[in-house]
């Protein structure tokens, strides 16, 4: 059985039906499908951003307060 990972994009476009999050302490980019933002799991993930940063990302972009193995780990369980 294949683990599927969110895919990791250097460019800055992000494809129709998915958004980018950063991980980590060095804020490795990774996208990911829109179809996350319904899972359990992936809530428990922005709800660690919203405590960490609140609705204020002065990146732009949103940030995930954990490992990345951490994050790779919960996204592999996700359809």
């Amino acid at each position: 059985m294949a683990i599927r990972l969110p895919s990791i994009v250097s460019s800055k476009k992000v494809p129709k039906g998915h958004f980018a999050v950063y991980v980590g302490e060095n804020q490795k980019r990774f996208v990911i499908p829109l179809s996350f933002l319904n899972q359990p799991l992936f809530q428990d993930l922005l709800g660690l951003s919203e405590e960490e940063f609140g609705y204020s990302h002065p990146t732009g972009g949103l940030r995930i307060p954990c490992d990345e193995e951490i994050f790779l780990d919960v996204t592999s369980r996700l359809n």
